[in-house]
């Protein structure tokens, strides 16, 4: 299991592959830092509504294994294709504040004054 923080850059529409009816979603990430990485995850069959809802510019924490393949094409070449399988995905954000024109009661309390 890994796990990447980072932006929502893109969102993909469901695609369905093959004659089987297995879907798929693409979701890039772009992390922070001084080299920012651009990060396309993979959603698989049910996991792809874990999108629904998300937007372009919003901070994620995602969860993902990494799947490797080989694939030899008609003329015998053999080559390995990696994907990052999304499983988990949580919004990352500011704590939510308190209701407007509420503040916590420090009396009677264990908060400094």
């Amino acid at each position: 299991m890994s796990e990447v923080q980072g932006k929502i850059h893109r969102i993909g529409a469901t695609q369905t592959v093959g004659n089987n009816g297995f879907t798929k979603r693409e979701l890039v990430v772009v992390t922070e830092g001084q080299y920012p990485q651009y990060i396309a995850l993979e959603f698989h069959k049910d996991k792809c509504s874990l999108l629904d809802g998300r937007k372009v510019g919003e901070q994620v924490h995602a969860y993902y294994n990494l799947n490797g393949r080989l694939w030899t094409s008609p003329k015998g070449e053999e080559r390995c294709f990696n994907t990052l399988a999304c499983w988990k995905m949580t919004a990352l954000g500011a704590a939510s504040p308190a209701p407007s024109g509420q503040v916590p009661d420090a009396e009677g309390s264990d908060l400094p004054l």
